[in-house]
């Protein structure tokens, strides 16, 4: 008995997102980025319809096709955010998490993510965006 109620709850929870994602309530979101260059960031049903679409978006932005490259997906999207981080060797990128509850786990993400005693060879880290689950973006502020 004690195996079966977890299974249930699992399949219910499955059952319930499957009906959701087919009347479009949810979706997954997908970050791609050509290093240097461009990125794209887009929503869809599947990974695959998001990549392909955000793939465009980086293409069209200035990469290629070769270099923009799948970094991350989530289903459901939910709240996503971009941080810049640079290098002290001047090498800067993108890091891209979603999937997360709100604004506010974000930044507490972003926040450690850039902590200079976890990672003292960064020159610059910065949330730039944040991302709603339909794939609509939000500027963050700089602060210094």
């Amino acid at each position: 008995m004690i195996i079966r109620v977890p299974a249930l709850t699992v399949g219910i929870a499955l059952a319930f997102a499957t009906a959701n994602a087919q009347d479009g309530t949810l979706q997954g979101i997908a970050y791609v980025e050509a290093p240097e260059m461009s990125s794209g960031v887009c929503v869809g049903e599947d990974a695959q319809e998001a990549f392909a679409c955000a793939k465009q978006q980086c293409i069209t932005g200035g990469g290629t096709d070769e270099d923009c490259l799948e970094i991350a997906y989530c289903y459901p999207a939910r709240t996503s955010i971009d941080i810049f981080v640079q290098h002290q060797e001047g090498i800067h990128w993108h890091e891209f998490m979603c999937g997360l509850d709100s604004k506010e786990t974000a930044l507490a993400l972003a926040k450690a993510a850039c902590d200079k005693t976890l990672r003292p060879y960064l020159i610059e880290c910065t949330p730039v965006m944040f991302y709603d689950a339909n794939g609509n973006a939000e500027e963050i502020p700089f602060e210094n």
